[in-house]
């Protein structure tokens, strides 16, 4: 006796990635951006200052010393340009080019600031209009590695800078020594403060800022990655349905033309007796109808027709009567626990195991009697089909139709075992889990 059972359909399953991952991912992402344009920003100011506040001091300069007539631009103006012409080259090679190229080590920048600072004091000499030049190296500063050097290059700025402002190397007095003192130590602090912070989380900035190109180029790759997925999602896709359909067809017309063929088959053998000719004819009539109907159903990828008009223990009491019936095979349904309502893939597979087993014994067991048991456990719900009949040996139960019946099982999550031996018949056994329709179950009766 080998055992025939379609495989069925099991839905498929799919990634979904958790709402709340996605919205932290999100906002991390959108956290490195922002302090990533901050730091870009920075850059940005670090790099244009000094060639603005040098433009603007230049400006004040020669709209103020210098007259529409040109009377007085030697020889002090010459010497402010040619000053002024020193500095564009020193901030362009020892400012701009190495911030944009990040190459700027700490004694280049170093000798950068000194040069950058003894040129804004000779500037000043000439004009306080370079005064707005000097501010840069406040700026500079920040770059200067150690952090020990950057307070002292703000120090040296803030002395240059109010030194020229408040005249005093040239007339000092204890009272503007003791103001000029006041100023500087409150400029370097408040600025040095800002140079220890940055020295301290700059470094974990720019990996951020690293970390989020690479997130990007991650992404990048998820991105191709994930087409690839979508593209094997659908051929599997595809050939899950081609094999749902296959077993749909086996478990409906697969099954009815069989049984047309085993009543005709009768028909003919019993034609001289009268009577049974037209029973037999009868039956695969209504085999071929329910055959049809099914064919139908399976098109439109549909449950079975008995599971469409109740659930699953009426379907299979139905079944089993209808079967017993056309067989003349004594059946018997038993329902045991309380019933719940279960998930429409999980009741078809049930009804689908039921139906084929059912089958299986009009076909090859030549069984007296069958039982079959539905059980409800409370998290699972177990089907077992018995028969008296013939039942096999080792080896056959392992064709095609059992390994799609368990197939259809673990499809839903369950195990299936089939246990016979010869002369003991033989047992289906289909174990799943109880998923309620809906996440909640309801309460029914006991039918035993």
């Amino acid at each position: 006796m080998t055992w025939d059972a379609g495989a069925g359909e099991h839905p498929s399953s799919g990634t979904r990635e958790s709402a709340v991952t996605d919205e932290a991912q999100t906002a991390n992402r959108s956290r490195l951006a922002w302090k990533a344009e901050q730091l870009r920003v920075w850059d940005l100011l670090q790099l244009i200052t000094p060639w603005s506040l040098l433009t603007i001091s230049t400006a004040l300069y020669f709209s103020r010393v210098l007259p529409a007539s040109g009377e007085g631009f030697w020889p002090e103006g010459a010497s402010v340009l040619g000053l002024v012409a020193v500095a564009v080259p020193w901030v362009l090679f020892g400012h701009t080019l190495p911030i944009r190229r990040r190459t700027l080590r700490p004694m280049s920048a170093g000798v950068f600031f000194v040069g950058l600072l003894v040129l804004c004091v000779t500037l000043m000499t000439y004009s306080e209009s370079f005064l707005v030049f000097t501010v840069a190296g406040f700026f500079h500063a920040y770059l200067l590695r150690p952090w020990p050097l950057g307070v002292l290059g703000v120090l040296a700025t803030s002395v240059a800078l109010n030194g020229s402002a408040m005249r005093v190397w040239t007339d000092p007095t204890s009272d503007m020594l003791a103001e000029f003192i006041l100023i500087v130590a409150v400029q370097t602090a408040a600025i040095g403060v800002g140079i220890l912070l940055t020295a301290r989380s700059e470094p974990e900035e720019r990996k951020r800022e690293e970390l989020v190109e690479r997130l990007e180029a991650a992404l990048h790759e998820n991105a191709g990655l994930h087409a690839q997925l979508v593209a094997q999602a659908r051929e599997s896709g595809a050939q899950d349905e081609r094999q749902r359909l296959a077993g749909e067809i086996h478990d409906t017309l697969a099954q009815g033309l069989a049984g047309i063929i085993t009543q005709l088959q009768a028909a003919e053998r019993s034609a001289s007796m009268r009577g049974e000719t037209e029973e037999h004819v009868a039956r695969a009539l209504r085999l071929a109808r329910s055959s049809l109907t099914e064919a139908r159903r399976s098109v439109q990828a549909l449950a079975p027709q008995e599971l469409g008009r109740a659930h699953l223990p009426d379907a299979l009491r139905t079944l089993t009567e209808r079967w017993s019936e056309d067989q003349g095979i004594s059946a018997r349904l038993a329902v045991t626990g309380t019933r719940e309502p279960l998930s429409p893939a999980i009741e078809v597979s049930l009804f689908r195991v039921a139906q084929e087993s059912l089958t299986n014994v009009a076909k090859h067991a030549e069984a007296s009697r069958v039982g079959v048991t539905l059980s409800y456990t409370g998290t699972e719900v177990l089907l077992d089909v018995r028969d008296d009949g013939r039942g096999f040996g080792t080896g056959g139960g392992a064709g095609f139709g059992l390994t799609s019946m368990r197939q259809r099982i673990r499809g839903v999550g369950g195990h299936l075992e089939v246990q016979s031996a010869p002369g003991d018949g033989t047992s289906v056994s289909a174990r799943v889990p109880a998923i309620a329709l809906g996440g909640a179950g309801a309460k029914g009766e006991t039918d035993r």
